[in-house]
């Protein structure tokens, strides 16, 4: 009886270490070539995954995402290319073992500082945090270093503030690489010297790039009312990072009840747009928010002597130059010349607006409490990049294409 007892626990041991494979075909369904093209895997009816070997043409590099924090990892995403129409096969082992071998490089870097008032240089901070909640009525802005959370890739550089302005800001790079680790947005002389980027975009109270907002049927209005605000890191690589900003119990200016606003911001290993998911929430259990009820406004800043493009469908953009900083503090910066881009779903946009001295803005709704956008930007100091306002418009003409046109992925349970 023992013995078969036994023989019953090796039995239950081998099920549940039995690993699961997927078969994964990712299409590109345009005659555009595709490069870190993301394929993302919802892993919710696969059981408990605790490490994951993806094979294609030999092994690729994956990644494994907890994005509720609820200990449990909810997607797989690698990056892969893909020629005009062509179509790509991988294999997915998903696992219940944790991975023993070492951790894949990382291609992205976030990260989150609380200011430390005894270190003098601005790119020595030490007191690292991945989340921080403030009660109503607090605002964190100067005791966070570079005032909210900052992630990059090889390409570009983000940051959100932590305010009720909730902007994106943006780091320009001069040369492919990550930097935040070693300048924190903030390079010193010599950095600079060595080619380090730079905070390259004034914002003050604009858009910046492609700040979600409200809208009292007048005018823009920020994030004020909220009764905890948080910014949080829900992954920090090695292909993505995402940032999480929850604003629970927003009341919107003019709203009737108060509201939970979940903004995610995923930047991907050599893209230099970045994806922004907005899911509307109760924030009383007992309420149901209509969000298409509710006025929302975005856009990006009209930069100084910039020139304008819009298709009228969603994609807008900018070229310009301007300060970095506010004129007053100009010294020892120089004028930058950025372009800018967001690209919203036509369907979600009530109003473009015409220019500003602000803002190319746009009043929006949110139907069924969703809304997914994306937003772009380039530095003419790059040496990677576009040097032109021509040369800008047209990619973000082919960057739309991208983002509209997504790779076609279909994922089958190989029995």
């Amino acid at each position: 009886m023992k013995r078969l007892f036994f023989a019953f626990l090796l039995m239950s041991a081998a099920s549940f270490s039995e690993a699961k494979t997927l078969r994964v075909e990712v299409k590109n369904p345009t005659k555009q070539e595709r490069t870190c093209v993301p394929v993302v895997i919802d892993l919710s009816s696969y059981g408990l995954v605790r490490s994951a070997s993806v094979t294609g043409e030999g092994s690729v590099v994956s990644q494994l995402d907890d994005l509720d924090q609820d200990g449990i990892y909810e997607e797989l995403c690698f990056l892969t290319s893909l020629s005009a129409k062509e179509t790509k096969t991988f294999t997915v082992e998903l696992k219940e073992e944790e991975a023993t071998e070492n951790a894949q490089e990382s291609r992205v870097y976030v990260e989150m500082l609380l200011s430390n008032k005894k270190v003098k240089e601005q790119n020595k901070h030490d007191l690292y945090i991945s989340s921080l909640t403030v009660d109503r009525g607090v605002n964190p802005y100067n005791q966070l270093h570079h005032h909210g959370a900052a992630f990059e890739n090889n390409l570009v550089g983000y940051r959100i503030y932590f305010d009720h302005r909730q902007t994106v800001d943006i780091y320009g790079k001069y040369l492919r690489g990550l930097e935040l680790r070693d300048t924190q947005f903030y390079p010193d002389e010599t950095q600079k010297k060595n080619g380090y980027g730079d905070d390259i975009l004034w914002v003050g109270s604009t858009f910046g790039l492609g700040t979600l907002r409200g809208y009292d049927g007048t005018q823009p209005t920020m994030i004020n009312d909220v009764m905890h605000r948080t910014q949080r890191i829900l992954s920090r690589g090695p292909l993505r990072t995402v940032v999480e900003v929850v604003d629970e119990g927003w009341l919107p200016d003019g709203g009737k009840e108060r509201i939970t606003m979940i903004t995610r911001y995923t930047l991907y290993a050599d893209r230099r747009d970045c994806q922004v998911e907005v899911n509307i929430k109760p924030y009383a259990k007992l309420e149901r928010p209509d969000s298409r009820t509710i006025g929302f406004s975005t856009g990006i800043i009209n930069v100084k002597n910039s020139v304008e493009f819009s298709d009228k469908h969603g994609l807008r953009g900018c070229w310009g130059t301007d300060w970095p900083v506010s004129e007053k503090d100009s010294l020892g910066h120089k004028r930058e010349t950025v372009g800018l881009g967001i690209s919203l779903p036509q369907q979600t946009i009530v109003k473009e607006w015409e220019a500003d001295k602000d803002n190319y803005g746009y009043e929006v709704r949110i139907p069924n409490n969703h809304l997914q956008y994306y937003i772009t930007f380039g530095s003419d100091n790059e040496g990677f990049g576009y040097h032109s306002a021509d040369a800008w418009f047209e990619y973000l003409r082919q960057w739309k294409k991208d983002i509209t046109n997504p790779a076609v992925i279909r994922t089958t349970l190989v029995e």
